[in-house]
């Protein structure tokens, strides 16, 4: 994991499309503007981990494919 310090109003950039920017500092709380693609999804980690849960949840409860096998008697 990468370390950094930033005060307020500095910013990181990631892979030359995502920026970073500390916008406040209050107590023990950092409020972060973050400017992504649109195509670049940008969640809170709880937010994420329940969509994947979701997802899974889903996939869990969808119907098994049934495999498609070879006509025992071709014609």
């Amino acid at each position: 994991m990468l370390v950094l310090s930033r005060k307020k109003n500095e910013s990181i950039i990631i892979n030359d499309h995502i920026t970073v920017t500390v916008v406040e500092i209050r107590g023990d709380k950092v409020r972060l503007g973050i400017d992504a693609p649109k195509d670049i999804s940008v969640h809170r980690r709880e937010i994420f981990e329940a969509i994947q849960n979701q997802a899974k949840s889903r996939e869990a409860s969808a119907p098994a494919a049934t495999p498609v096998l070879p006509d025992p008697n071709p014609r």
